[in-house]
């Protein structure tokens, strides 16, 4: 099954016999609040006009637990995400599909989350929001409770295991270059990469319009850095947001890869961990 959806399959399928439950993770990483500005209110922009039927979710409180010794967005409580996601009418037997207001990253943690914890049927719109041609609606919907049990799978990375899979296998880095070098980190602890982890920004994935490349143009991306047949890859980026875009990115191009959501939040704030930095691996 095709991870993505373009917003003409999107429109098709909402007219169909079993439309997909739609969800709107509109969000931005922000560092306004250090600066004394406001921060993104996905909220808001989801009351100023959403697909017709979306429901919002919300990034921080719903596809992430507390910030702390885990990163800055952890994994949810299981029972918790669970029950967020029946609310907003999610059930196994019904077609996700979840989009932001462009970027992908945040729609991409939702579609993780939802494909590690089992459910069958979740796509991300490809290109967001700006790529939706039919109108916007104000209304908030009276969803049905689902029935989705969260029971998750493979394809998740702790610290210890996306260091030796830097090792064994290949393990990407989806911040920008210049964090992964070390040469800038606006946010975490010091800057630097996980050694042995190979530069694999996220940005690169998609064209000027916001819009996966496509899959074959991706397939020999990765392929070039180090993703051949055979090989055990793995994600990482600053709180496993961007790095489950890079996940979304694999997964058209028919790669399966694990993500390691603590990511450079959780692996920079203990000290005794190494640092590698420069533009070479390790």
């Amino acid at each position: 099954m095709n991870a993505i959806i373009s917003a003409s399959e999107l429109a098709s399928a909402l007219a169909g016999e079993n439309p997909p439950v739609v969800l709107d993770v509109r969000w931005q990483l922000s560092v306004a609040k250090a600066a004394g500005e406001p921060s993104f209110d996905g909220r808001a922009a989801y009351a100023s006009g959403h697909v017709p039927g979306a429901v919002y979710v919300d990034l921080d409180r719903e596809l992430a637990g507390a910030s702390g010794a885990g990163g800055r967005h952890p994994l949810p409580d299981l029972a918790d995400f669970g029950a967020a996601m029946r609310r907003a009418g999610v059930s196994a037997a019904r077609p996700v599909v979840a989009y932001d207001g462009g970027q992908g990253w945040a729609a991409a943690r939702a579609w993780w989350l939802l494909r590690w914890t089992g459910h069958p049927d979740v796509r991300v719109l490809d290109g967001g929001l700006t790529a939706w041609q039919g109108e916007l609606s104000v209304d908030v919907p009276v969803r049905t409770e689902g029935d989705f049990e969260p029971r998750p799978g493979a394809g998740l990375l702790d610290a210890d295991a996306a260091a030796a899979l830097a090792r064994s296998g290949v393990l990407f880095d989806a911040r920008a270059g210049e964090r992964y070098r070390g040469e800038v980190e606006p946010i975490d602890r010091v800057g630097g990469h996980i050694p042995g982890a190979v530069s694999a920004p996220t940005t690169d994935n998609v064209g000027p319009d916001g819009r996966f490349l496509p899959a074959e143009d991706l397939r020999d991306r990765f392929r070039s850095l180090g993703a051949s047949d055979g090989r055990e890859v793995g994600v990482y980026c600053g709180s496993g947001v961007s790095g489950a875009h890079e996940v979304l990115a694999l997964a058209v191009a028919g790669i399966p890869a694990a993500l390691y959501v603590g990511s450079w939040s959780e692996w920079s704030s203990d000290p005794s961990r190494p640092v590698a930095v420069g533009p070479d691996p390790r």
